[in-house]
């Protein structure tokens, strides 16, 4: 919690009335500018606490119109309505008066972001910029003036675009980038090193035009808009730019590269007409409007959204007060309003955690105002966020902002509730005292018999005499801190701390050494003082004695704490021998860890609460910062602290209303280190941890109707102050805080044992125990610690039998949460075995959690979120419980949800026939319309019974109730028309009661209860429907149709046909054999197989070879497995005999097969196996079974195959090749392997001699062929002997060619000459002969020439594949080629690229 102390300035003549106010951006300082009836303008200097700077002090005869401090320098511009400008520097005092350039009143200065360029501006219309140095002291005179002619209104600078990003650009100069590796070097441009000062900026006038300046001091006319303007706006993040005008209407513009202005969105702002507005725009695109009245007006320009704020009469606001101006602090999300009765309104930004940012109205949050008396008319923040300036017409209030002082020890709280009024707790009595010091209250520490409370100026000490409050010293002192030990005091100073009495003698000094530095902290717990310097040192005291000691010598933590910026926080344990402590970072952030110095060891531990701890079942998270630290005021191995998320501790009262803080508690010893004994989050109605005393936290409580951060001083009475204090049981002491002090310390010596797992230590410090109290308290401990085994021993020393069983049964369940959530639930630890539950994402047993707890809606969102298993079950249960709550309405929409509202709900609704007929006719639901109807026919309401039957289709009970009834003839319609099943069985069961046999035959078929139909014709010797039924049944019934036929000796035909088809082939053949049914006996054989009797399957067969249909019997034959019969029948009637008769007959023993069958057999079946060989790619196996077959087809076959296999590699599948086409009598297919064979060698090897002995082979094998005579054959031959004679001639010539060099290239070039010479012989080989004989003459533009003549008649094969790379160099270097790179010679993966055609012709 904090406030806010006023401090009105202390201005030169109380007379003076202020007009502006403006804080320095950087500093601590306030400029006011005022006027005077006698001496006309002034402009003062204030400090942050009102005091004025005296050698600031500016006074002229005319009034002050504008203030605008340097953006860095501590440097004021004022303007003056006479038109001078003055630059006045603190703390000096120096006045710099610029050049006269105004004639007329100023209204307008502004600087650029960093300071260098100033512009002024008049009433006039006359513009002048001035060149500022580093120093913010003038440069000569005004770069530039311009000339508008009407008044200027605005200006404001447009920000600079961001510089280079030097360590980008260095990653990319190491990398190799030469651009950004000149920017480095002197040869480039000169580098931006940051953000450059935005020159450019844009300047507004009465007539409506804002006119664009840019960084050369040029001018134009960039917009214009109907109207004055009254303010200029521009938002960096979206490069926009607002022009708001004196009737409050807002356009937005977008600017171009060029310096053009684009209009998007022109909306008209509400205001209060004839009011002064005063406007605030924030970076985040929200516009604060004040026209006075009882609301501020907030518009989201992002959202596209605006709402208001209003004052709250139940906070102290009155009715009829306006609001007249507004003040946003960005950095505290606080926004400020002064009103008309002298308040100041805060609204703060306010998240909670599970909240969005959607519904912005709802987040900010009314705080209680603070009074300043008169009617504000301005404010403004300062520099340190905690500073707020309010002008009121009369004088200006300096507001900073104050942590609300608050100390316990000995059983005594004081706690600040305004800047003047404590409030005094004390817990041995009970008594409740109110406070009232006589100035405003910086600090305050409590005994158990004083109260001393401190300015910073003045320490007052207060005796505790009962229930009333004595002041017992006072006197000045300077401290900014004070401890308190018994009758003694301790203040600082510095270099040394200062023992005093209460009235402020000065007892006894503990003195520093300048290295140690000043004394800044102090700390006292028990009979120790702890002390904390600017410097980083600690020292520990001990006051036990008349005169204080030395515990330990002076430590630098600095030298133990890396990255130490400055001590925050300081404490002491209660035997002194820990010390922990909180520091601030060299960055001034604060540090994630709570340090902890061990006296006696001298070393230095931590806990770190941004690291991932093994102890999140505890709730402690990671990614957090611990923000205030207390030790047990008698235990001294207990310590706490609070922790915040990292991000909410950015000011001493931010983390104040944050609603995400734990309170984490550690036990702290030598022997064992630091332990995590519990964390939990702080509840929403408390404040800030005051202090730990077993077996209670104390802490501080948030004031009703405010959650953190203004307080106005209200009337202090005791009644009020009673509820500031609030204290909770630690976890081990829940239901144990009355216990007497040997109980307290087994308690806590048990969780400590507990807490390092030594479970014998643990049970011997509790075994005296015998309270069912303690023994509960400490099985609620095993919930936290999860330890199992102990609480089974609580349990047994409680006596709860209930708990412990069931205990026993959640043992079966997997996750150990699970088990201590059951636990937790039996001790009524229902928050915890929530958490339990959650952590091991049983939802389930979640979802029943909630469900017996009454948690009803949390129980629907878990089923509906992660148990969906159990959806429609909980539905049930939650609209059973809702039954039982007589909440029949919403239980029938969960019964609905459940899928069970068709029983239940008509359950439910029985006693009420009215409410459930409305039901059943809302629904609509067949089952429902079956229900009621059955309910209307036990009613006897046969009519509305029927309606209902027919709304929910049930033709069974439409015929039942016609039949009862005796309406048989709309019985029947009913069956007939549906085609209902069970109607239709119905029915006939009716006529067959009557003895009307006809009809009840038609129905049991309509029905298909054809057993019933079949039983009746035999019944009544209806034999024509007889047949038809029983073929529409099943096998059994066509079993007994066909024995009724048999046993009456007629209709033999029947069955025969009802046998077969019952499946009864052997019986079917015997009665069609007896009775001479050939045709049916056709019709059977054709279902014979190999699974039918062979016996049979023989006898049909003699009847078919006895009938001529040998077909048929061959069939049969292969079935019975008598394949020489078979195939006997084959041979002897010259059957053909198809690949699948042939492998059905395959054989183990061929002996009985005459010799001709044998023989067609084998010759049938060896090309099926080659063929399957084929298939497998064995190529052993394929070349052995040709070589033993010595068949030409299946040589034929093995050689087609070979040649798909890579026979250029291997010799002997070439070979084999060669033998099988010769075998195979195929001269024309060894020819092809021939020819494919040449190509090979001519692409692959450039070997004509070989080519040429492949294709002499080829000519004579296609020469031997019978069919050489025909016209495509002869052609082929002399295709093959012109080729040979070609082929012979090239390789003539490269032989002669070491003989008669001339005749050899003679040759070639005839070869040339020659049509059609490719792909006889290459063209390239021979371009490539001629060339390589040209470069070893020496003739290389000869050679030149032929490879040019080479490249146009193939200009897209690649030349190096015909002429030696020694060639290709010297041309390079005679001629002074330059060929491209393309002409390489192709790579073993470009030649594997190329196609071969291999193909046998």
């Amino acid at each position: 919690m904090a406030v806010y102390f006023d401090h009105r300035i202390e201005a030169p003549d109380s007379t003076n009335v202020p007009s502006q106010v403006t804080w320095h951006s950087a500093l601590p300082v306030l400029a006011v500018a005022s006027s005077s009836s006698t001496t006309g303008g002034n402009v003062d200097l204030y400090l942050q606490q009102g005091e004025s700077v005296d050698s600031c002090h500016l006074e002229r005869p005319h009034l002050p119109t504008a203030l605008r401090w340097h953006p860095v320098k501590p440097v004021l511009a004022l303007g003056w309505e006479d038109g001078a400008v003055v630059l006045l520097t603190h703390p000096s005092g120096d006045q710099t008066v610029l050049p006269s350039t105004h004639s007329a009143c100023i209204t307008l200065l502004e600087w650029s972001s960093s300071g260098s360029r100033l512009v002024t501006g008049d009433q006039a219309g006359a513009l002048a910029v001035w060149k500022v140095d580093a120093r913010g002291r003038l440069q000569g005179n005004h770069l530039v003036k311009h000339e508008y002619s009407k008044p200027l209104t605005c200006c404001i600078f447009r920000p600079a675009s961001p510089g280079d990003d030097v360590a980008m650009l260095a990653r990319a100069s190491v990398s190799g980038d030469e651009s950004a590796l000149d920017m480095f070097s002197w040869k480039g441009a000169p580098l931006k090193m940051g953000p450059q000062d935005g020159l450019a900026f844009y300047v507004s006038c009465t007539d409506g035009k804002v006119h664009s300046v840019d960084e050369h001091c040029k001018t134009s006319t960039l917009l214009s808009v109907e109207g004055a303007i009254k303010k200029l706006l521009y938002l960096d993040k979206r490069e926009v730019l607002a022009v708001i005008t004196d009737t409050l209407m807002l356009s937005q513009y977008t600017l171009g590269p060029e310096g053009g202005a684009q209009e998007f969105m022109k909306v008209k702002l509400s205001s209060k007409t004839g009011k002064n507005v005063d406007l605030f725009w924030t970076d985040t695109g929200l516009l604060i409007t004040a026209t006075g009245e009882q609301v501020v007006r907030l518009w989201d320009l992002d959202g596209d959204d605006n709402y208001v704020l209003s004052l709250n009469e139940n906070l102290g606001f009155e009715k009829g007060e306006m609001i007249n101006c507004v003040a946003y602090c960005a950095a505290k999300e606080i926004l400020a309003a002064g009103t008309s009765h002298g308040r100041i309104a805060m609204w703060k930004m306010v998240v909670q955690p599970s909240a969005s940012r959607s519904d912005a109205k709802a987040q900010w949050q009314l705080q209680t105002p603070t009074e300043v008396d008169g009617n504000v008319i301005q404010l403004q923040w300062g520099s340190s966020l905690n500073l707020l300036a309010a002008n009121n017409s009369n004088t200006v209030r300096i507001l900073c902002e104050h942590v609300m002082s608050a100390h316990f020890s000995q059983q005594v709280a004081a706690l600040q509730l305004t800047p003047t009024q404590l409030s005094i707790t004390m817990f041995t009595s009970g008594e409740h005292l109110a406070l009232q010091a006589d100035m405003h209250v910086k600090g305050v520490c409590v005994t158990k018999d004083a109260v001393t409370v401190w300015s910073g100026k003045q320490v007052t000490v207060y005796e505790l005499s009962g229930a009333i409050l004595r002041n017992t010293g006072s006197f000045p002192c300077d401290s900014s801190v004070v401890a308190a030990h018994d009758e003694n005091l301790y203040t600082v100073e510095p270099n040394r701390v200062q023992i005093r009495t209460p009235q402020g003698t000065v007892k006894q000094l503990l003195t520093f050494s300048k290295a140690e530095g000043n004394p800044v902290l102090l700390s006292v717990c028990q009979s120790y003082l702890v002390v904390g310097t600017d410097a980083a040192h600690i020292r520990v005291f001990d006051l036990s004695r008349r005169d204080a000691k030395a515990h330990c010598s002076a430590k630098n933590l600095a030298e133990r704490i890396s990255n130490l910026g400055a001590l925050k926080s300081v404490k002491c344990n209660a035997n002194g021998s820990q010390v922990s402590i909180l520091i601030s970072q060299v960055n001034g952030r604060p540090d994630h860890k709570v340090y902890f110095y061990d006296v006696e060891m001298d070393t230095v531990t931590h806990f770190d609460f941004f690291r991932l701890w093994p102890w999140t079942e505890f709730g402690l998270l990671p990614g957090r910062c611990p923000v205030s630290h207390v030790w047990d005021e008698s235990e001294p191995r207990l310590f706490v602290c609070e922790t915040v998320p990292i991000g909410s501790e950015s000011s001493p009262s931010s983390f104040l209303h944050t609603t995400d803080v734990s309170v984490v508690t550690l036990f702290c010893t030598q022997d064992h280190g630091l332990l995590l004994q519990d964390c939990y989050p702080k509840p929403s109605g408390l404040q800030a941890l005051l202090a730990l005393d077993v077996p209670y936290y104390y802490f501080s409580c948030k004031v009703r109707n405010e959650s953190s951060l203004c307080c106005s001083p209200p009337v202090g009475s005791a009644a009020q102050s009673s509820h500031m204090v609030s204290r909770r049981p630690l976890r081990d002491f829940v239901g144990l805080e009355d216990c007497d002090k040997a109980t307290r310390d087994a308690m806590l010596n048990f969780s400590f044992y507990l807490t390092i797992g030594d479970m014998d230590e643990a049970f011997k410090s509790i075994k005296l125990i015998k309270s069912k109290a303690v023994w509960e308290n400490m099985a609620r401990m095993c919930v936290k610690t999860r330890q199992l085994d102990v609480a089974r021993v609580c349990l047994g020393n409680m006596g709860n039998a209930g708990a412990a069983k069931a205990l026993k049964e959640a043992e079966t369940e997997p996750e150990p949460e699970a088990r201590v959530a059951m636990l937790a639930i039996q001790l009524g630890m229902l928050e915890d075995a929530d958490k339990l539950y959650k952590c091991c994402q049983r939802y389930d047993l979640l979802n029943t959690f909630y469900q017996a707890s009454g948690q009803w809606q949390r129980a629907l969102e878990t089923a509906e979120n992660h148990d969906r298993i159990h959806l429609r079950t909980t539905y049930y249960n939650y609209a059973k419980y809702l039954e039982s709550m007589d909440d029949k309405t919403l239980a029938i929409a969960y019964y609905e949800k459940s899928d069970t509202h068709r029983v239940e709900v008509p359950r439910m609704l029985q006693d009420d026939p009215s409410s459930l007929e409305i039901y059943v006719n809302k629904m609509k639901d067949k089952n429902i319309y079956k229900w009621w109807a059955q309910y209307l026919e036990s009613q006897s309401d046969m009519d509305s019974a029927m309606s209902f039957y027919e709304r929910a289709q049930d033709y069974l009970s439409l015929v039942r109730v016609h039949c009862y009834m005796g309406n048989i003839q709309k019985a029947s319609e009913i069956a007939n028309d549906t085609g209902d099943r069970a109607a239709s069985y119905h029915l006939a069961r009716h006529y067959e009661g009557h003895d009307d046999i006809k009809q009840a035959v038609h129905f049991y078929t309509r029905a298909q209860a054809y057993n019933n139909a079949i039983r009746l014709c035999k019944e009544t010797g209806l034999d024509d429907q007889l047949m038809n039924l029983a073929l529409l049944s099943n096998a059994e019934d066509m079993m007994e149709a066909a024995c009724y036929y048999e046993e009456k000796g007629t209709h033999m035909d029947r069955a025969v046909a009802l046998y077969h088809k019952a499946g009864y082939v052997s019986k079917a053949l015997e009665m069609a054999f007896a009775t001479q049914q050939f045709s049916a006996l056709q019709l059977i054989a054709e279902d014979l197989n190999e699974q039918s009797d062979p016996a049979l399957l023989a006898r049909c067969s003699d009847f078919f070879i006895t009938h001529s249909q040998y077909d048929k019997a061959v069939e049969l034959l292969i079935a019975a497995k008598k394949y020489h019969e078979a195939l006997e029948l084959c041979v002897t009637q010259s059957l053909t005999i198809t690949e699948e008769l042939a492998e059905r007959m395959i054989v183990t023993d061929s002996k009985d097969l005459s010799q001709d069958a044998r023989k067609e057999l084998s010759l049938f079946m060896m090309p099926s196996a080659m063929r399957a060989l084929l298939k497998s790619g064995d190529t052993e196996k394929i070349i052995f079974f040709a070589s033993v077959s010595r068949q030409k087809e299946l040589f034929i076959m093995a050689a087609n195959y070979l040649q798909s296999l890579d026979w250029r590699k291997n010799p002997e599948i070439l070979k084999t090749i060669i033998g099988f086409y010769t075998k195979g009598k195929a001269p024309d297919l060894l020819a092809g392997f021939y020819e494919a064979c040449a190509q090979v060698e001519i692409d692959e090897y450039q070997n004509y001699e070989k080519a040429l002995d492949a294709l002499t082979e080829a000519f004579k094998c296609l020469s031997k062929a019978k069919d050489s005579s025909t016209g495509p054959q002869e052609i082929r031959l002399a295709d093959l002997k012109r080729r040979v004679t070609l082929v012979k001639k090239f390789v003539h010539a490269r032989r002669l060619y070491t003989e008669d060099a001339g005749e050899a290239v003679r040759l070639c070039e005839s070869l040339l000459e020659e049509p059609e010479l490719d792909p006889a012989v290459r063209i390239g080989d021979a371009f490539g002969f001629l060339v390589e004989h040209h470069c070893q003459q020496g003739n290389f533009k000869e050679a030149n020439c032929k490879m040019e003549e080479l490249q146009r008649l193939l200009p897209s094969q690649n030349i190096r594949y015909y002429i030696s790379q020694a060639s290709l160099q010297s041309l390079q270097k005679e001629m002074g080629l330059s060929l491209d790179c393309s002409d390489r010679r192709p790579s073993v993966q470009e030649e594997d690229e190329v196609e071969e055609d291999l193909t046998v012709s």
